[in-house]
């Protein structure tokens, strides 16, 4: 469909944001300010605390400073409401009082063809909700509630319903309401012999799971075979104009608002595990159809949570599934966004465990999942002995082969340092005494037993690590050995206690000698964690600044006021003015003399690109020490409850990482 720019700049002119949003939302008064327009939510996209979802109603756009969303009102309702395009347009359309221009014969047609079949697949919907009520499918019936322990209120929930095992049921019921064969033929409900004869109904004796589209229609069907000897337990439909089997997920349309609650959401096997775990409130799972996991899938649940959670057998099954996943997504892989993978008890799927062991053990599961680089590394040590030189080569070219996968430079570079430091910690110099390093051999340990099966949990052991290696200690390290001893006394070098700090003060630094880069940077600097309360309180102001000057218009008084000679970008002494009246000038030149103190300087515009990759390169160093930091604790968490040499070898690689970075930030200061 073709619209031409002059409408669509029309509909968005005369289309509030506000109230388009504000149904989705709940303001936040005292970030808000509505004589500029300009509001302030927690993101209905992403679970958060803090409103950082804004919207400039001047500029008719909404951009999350937490998750990186942004668009109009048209993009909004195709976003949130899974309405197409042609869909989103219509309905702002009307709000506004504005005709759509009419499409060509041929888009009429095929959207005229596509309402049709939607309105057959929920009569076929309905129909097999009806015949699950009757007598022939007592069997299924009894299944449902007895051997998969369903409520009625969960089947109503999910619209379960069921195929009857006569041939022609379904075919005969639409024909008599006017579906014509093609139709049937078309939307998958009815199959007509390849040597001609009577159509008759796919899905025969099965109990039918409804499949829906973002918007809640009925586009397709799967259906369990009731019959031991049917040729297949599981039948999906075939794809059709409305269906593709490979960009639809069962259940998204739901899960994905109990995702932004819940901050992720959860991957299973299949339509029977997504119903039991919402059964027992987990709301948030979804299912593939039958099939491993497409880059569309991935990218559609990307859509509803940063990192997805795979949830898998921990049988030798499930880390096959677990492999195809990893290696679909390598190439996807983007700054923040990846999987994680969660390994069930072998043998157990989610309903299993859910029936035998409650909620609470699906939880457990759930908060035990590894990240994707955890199970890239394992998978690749276990796959052979490393007891010889050869091998260990081996280990390493299969790891950056592995590595330069990912598209994305960024987090390509980061894999590469995360596993050339577990390498590094895996081959350290042994103890005397000690065998060489050794993985466990093909197949054998990678998801073997334990709580959670998968990775990780497959060895005993004690103290020492994989081989015999020396166990690493933690204390304490020095950022900056060579700074002078009044700077090493000070409170800002003893951070033992808070390694974050320095860098928190050279980023902020940097930026008030140059806060023509805050505006540029807003969306980095927004979602930046940080530990001092000084530094978020500074960061705030910041953005406040540069929001300001980037909503002043000409002829009002704004930040361009204070700009130098350079143009229409504020100076340093403007700044200060500004962080003077919202009462931090002071904290501000505190920060800025320490961090001229750590390295950062005055300098001209001429190095203003470099100034601005310091900081980029710092923030990204600054969330690279933060994760890693978070991964020690609940590798620590994880070998104080299993001393394992797997968890021992993952606390060690991980403490090696931290102190390589240690060194290194010491060496650039």
């Amino acid at each position: 469909m073709s619209l031409s720019p002059a409408f669509l700049d029309e509909l968005r002119a005369r289309v509030s944001l506000h109230d388009v949003i504000g149904r989705h939302v709940q303001w936040d008064r005292r970030k808000s300010n509505p004589r500029k327009q300009d509001w302030w939510a927690c993101c209905p996209f992403h679970g958060e605390k803090t409103p950082s979802f804004h919207v400039d109603e001047r500029k008719g756009f909404y951009h999350c400073f937490g998750c990186g969303v942004k668009g109009d009102a048209i993009t909004f309702l195709i976003e949130k409401q899974g309405m197409g395009f042609r869909e989103a347009v219509e309905q702002l359309a009307a709000e506004a009082g504005l005709e759509v221009p009419a499409e060509s014969p041929r888009q009429r047609e095929a959207e005229r063809q596509k309402a049709g079949l939607a309105e057959i697949m929920e009569m076929a919907a309905a129909f097999y909700e009806g015949q699950l009520r009757t007598a022939s499918a007592s069997h299924a019936r009894t299944y449902l509630s007895e051997g998969r322990g369903l409520t009625d209120a969960t089947v109503a929930r999910f619209r379960l319903g069921f195929g009857p095992g006569t041939r022609t049921a379904l075919t005969q019921h639409l024909q008599a309401k006017g579906v014509e064969v093609a139709q049937l033929v078309e939307a998958g409900l009815s199959i007509v012999p390849e040597g001609g004869g009577n159509p008759f109904d796919r899905f025969r004796d099965r109990i039918m799971f409804p499949i829906l589209d973002a918007r809640g229609r009925v586009i397709a069907f799967g259906g369990r075979a009731m019959r031991s000897d049917a040729q297949a337990k599981y039948l999906n439909s075939p794809d059709t104009p409305l269906f593709h089997k490979g960009r639809v997920l069962y259940n998204f349309n739901t899960a994905r608002a109990a995702a932004a609650d819940a901050g992720t959401v959860l991957v299973v096997e299949g339509y029977m595990d997504v119903i039991a775990l919402a059964q027992a409130g987990i709301d948030h799972a979804v299912a593939p159809l039958g099939t491993a996991l497409t880059e569309d899938q991935m990218r559609l649940l990307w859509r509803a949570a940063a990192e997805p959670v795979l949830c898998l057998d921990g049988d030798a099954a499930g880390l096959r599934a677990a492999s195809r996943a990893l290696d679909r997504a390598l190439p996807l892989l983007e700054p923040g966004r990846s999987f994680r993978f969660a390994f069930l008890p072998g043998g157990q799927d989610p309903d299993d465990l859910i029936r035998a062991e409650g909620r609470a053990a699906m939880e457990s599961v759930i908060a035990a999942a590894r990240p994707l680089v955890d199970v890239l590394w394992e998978r690749e040590r276990d796959l052979s002995p490393l007891d010889t030189p050869e091998r260990r080569a081996d280990l390493a070219k299969r790891l950056d082969q592995a590595a330069g996968q990912i598209a994305d430079t960024s987090v390509r570079g980061f894999y590469q340092s995360d596993l050339r430091a577990r390498l590094d910690s895996l081959f350290r110099p042994q103890r005397q005494g000690d065998g060489p390093p050794r993985g466990k051999g093909a197949g054998a340990g990678w998801g073997q037993g334990g709580r959670g099966g998968g990775p990780g949990r497959s060895r005993p052991g004690g103290m020492r690590g994989p081989g015999g290696y020396r166990r690493q200690g933690t204390g304490p390290a020095t950022l900056w050995p060579d700074a002078s001893p009044s700077l090493r006394a000070s409170r800002l070098a003893l951070s033992g206690a808070n390694p974050d700090a320095p860098r928190e003060v050279l980023i902020l630094a940097t930026l008030l000698d140059h806060p023509q880069l805050v505006e540029p940077l807003a969306d980095d600097l927004a979602a930046l964690d940080l530990s001092v309360p000084d530094h978020g309180a500074l960061r705030d102001a910041l953005l406040s600044v540069a929001l300001e000057a980037s909503s002043a218009s000409d002829g009002h008084r704004g930040l361009q006021e204070s700009a130098g000679e350079g143009g229409g970008d504020l100076d340093a002494p403007g700044l200060l003015r500004h962080l003077t009246r919202l009462g931090v000038a002071g904290l501000a030149e505190r920060v800025s003399a320490a961090g001229h103190a750590l390295g950062a300087r005055r300098s001209g515009p001429v190095d203003l690109d470099g100034a601005e990759r310091t900081v980029r390169r710092t923030i990204a160093r600054h969330k690279q020490a933060q994760m890693l930091r978070a991964d020690l604790r609940e590798a620590e968490a994880r070998l104080a409850e299993d001393m394992s040499d797997q968890n021992f070898a993952r606390l060690t690689a991980l403490q090696a990482q931290i102190r390589a970075m240690e060194i290194e930030d010491a060496g650039r200061t």
